[in-house]
């Protein structure tokens, strides 16, 4: 129940004058879906008319909640990395407008080293009600460790059947083979996958990647070029390395991100190699960067709008007493000019 502070006027006389239940005024000022709008703006209108606020403080110390959802952003800490990982801001942005709509603060908070004792006593020290961490990072050990806690958390990533926690991610596999399929399909048999399989998420890129391949029975050479992050400068930086110590070129790359599938464009575009009829480049995500690129740039989408929606649901399915399953956002190939 929302409580209020007025000088003239109690919450029996706000529902009396607007002819409706205590527990509909409550709910009105909860922005509940169950109080209609139009009664909802009358509640409000005369809410205001009568100097009403809602007392915030006194409503969480009822409801045991802080109103607040802890997001954390699994990526380096070094600055070149930060600045270069627009879809975890984009991805940012939509949670943040899901949890606006359901009324909660966000609480953005920098990766600590992964050891669930820290989340835990964010959660028990009252600075947030739950946690949604965007990424999974390479290998997820600590996640099950915390998933055995009463840790409220759900996760931006791979899902794995053998885990123990939700999570919301990609359709990394089909993303993949997507990429796969597009590559039989231009005829390309030398295929560069550029990521790096500690992480879930490329793992099952990678094996998207090679389950179409296979399935195509064409022969097809699949070479990994591991790489420590998914920045432009460590896609340029790596590119230009293999080309200086390989004879044997690849015709297709497959990038984990789109960062990294630029910075591959420049080094193959500065080896005089044409793109796309020497070498065909797919990236993946679809930043909005990615169709105003150089040579706009073919790539994976994943829908982040979506992305951010479940996350804050399936979180708030958890913080009610629910056990949510893990979704997956589908994935789509947007052909362009690489």
């Amino acid at each position: 129940m929302a409580a209020i502070r007025s000088h003239l006027t109690s919450m029996d006389d706000i529902a009396r004058l607007a002819n409706v239940a205590k527990s509909t005024v409550s709910r009105a000022f909860k922005d509940s879906p169950l109080v209609n709008p139009a009664t909802k703006k009358r509640i409000l209108a005369i809410a205001r008319r009568h100097g009403y606020t809602v007392n915030s403080n006194a409503q969480k110390l009822r409801t045991n909640r802080t109103n607040a959802i802890a997001v954390v952003m699994h990526i380096p800490s070094h600055g070149t990395e930060v600045a270069s990982a627009p879809f975890f801001f984009q991805l940012l942005n939509d949670v943040a407008r899901g949890l606006w709509v359901r009324h909660h603060d966000l609480l953005l908070c920098s990766p600590e080293p992964d050891e669930a004792y820290y989340y835990e006593s964010l959660i028990s020290s009252k600075r947030a009600d739950g946690i949604l961490f965007l990424g999974q990072g390479p290998g997820d050990k600590w996640l099950r460790e915390l998933a055995r806690t009463r840790v409220p958390f759900v996760v931006w990533g791979a899902a794995d059947e053998h885990a123990t926690y939700c999570t919301v991610g990609s359709d990394n596999r089909r993303g993949g083979g997507l990429a796969g399929e597009r590559f039989v399909e231009l005829g390309r048999r030398r295929i560069l996958f550029i990521g790096n399989r500690a992480h879930p998420e490329m793992e099952q890129r990678r094996q998207g990647l090679e389950e179409a391949v296979r399935a195509a029975r064409v022969r097809t050479d699949i070479t990994d070029l591991e790489i420590p992050d998914f920045t432009f400068e460590t896609g340029l930086a790596a590119m230009e390395r293999f080309l200086a110590t390989h004879d044997t070129l690849p015709d297709a790359v497959f990038a984990g991100s789109d960062s990294v599938a630029m910075g591959t464009v420049v080094a193959l575009r500065a080896a005089n190699l044409q793109i796309p009829s020497e070498v065909s480049v797919i990236g993946y995500n679809d930043l909005p960067i990615a169709q105003h690129f150089q040579v706009p740039l073919t790539t994976i989408r994943q829908d982040t709008q979506q992305a951010g929606g479940l996350l804050v649901e399936k979180l708030f399915q958890i913080l009610d007493g629910g056990k949510p399953r893990s979704a997956k956002v589908p994935t789509q190939l947007i052909i362009r000019q690489t």
